[in-house]
C-alpha cells in the first residue's frame, strides 16, 4: 500500500483514510442490524417523546446482553429524564439509530417513553392569553 498525500496512514484505493484522531468508525446500519425501525410494533418516536427508565426493569444479566450504545442510552436515563432528541445528542448518535435503539429498550422493558401531548389536546391560545391578563389584573 502507498502512502496517502497528507502522510496520514496508507490509501486504499476507493476509500478514505481517517486520521488517528477520528478513531473507530462504525457505521450506524452495524449498531442496528441493519434496521431502520425501531421494534416490531412499528412504534414512532417523536422527537420530545420523554424517555425515562423503567420502574421495574430488567435484571443485570439482561442488561449484560445489551450491546454498548443500548447501555449508554440506559446511563443517559438512569442520570435524567431525556427527551429523544436529547439522547441523540448526548450520545452522539444519529436520530434514527436512537429510535431503533429505543424500540429494542422499550420492548426488552429498560425504558417507559411518555408520548407528547397531540395538538388537539393542547389549550386554545384564547384561553390562555385569558389567564395571562387575568394574572396580569391582579
Amino acid at each position: 500500500m502507498n502512502e496517502d498525500s497528507t502522510g496520514g496512514g496508507p490509501s486504499v484505493p476507493g476509500g478514505r483514510w481517517y486520521d488517528s484522531d477520528a478513531g473507530p468508525f462504525v457505521r450506524p446500519y452495524a449498531m442496528t442490524g441493519g434496521r431502520t425501525k425501531p421494534g416490531s410494533g412499528n412504534v414512532r418516536f417523536d422527537l420530545i417523546a420523554l424517555v425515562v427508565v423503567d420502574d421495574d426493569p430488567p435484571g443485570p444479566a439482561e442488561e449484560s446482553l445489551l450491546g454498548p450504545e443500548h447501555r449508554s442510552l440506559l446511563a443517559l436515563c438512569r442520570a435524567e429524564t431525556q427527551s429523544v432528541a436529547e439522547l441523540a445528542t448526548d450520545a452522539d448518535l444519529p436520530v434514527g439509530v436512537v429510535r431503533v435503539l429505543l424500540g429494542d429498550l422499550l420492548a426488552s422493558g429498560f425504558v417507559r417513553v411518555g408520548r407528547p401531548v397531540p395538538p388537539a389536546r393542547l389549550p386554545d391560545e384564547r384561553i390562555l392569553r385569558e389567564v395571562i391578563d387575568g394574572l396580569r389584573a391582579l
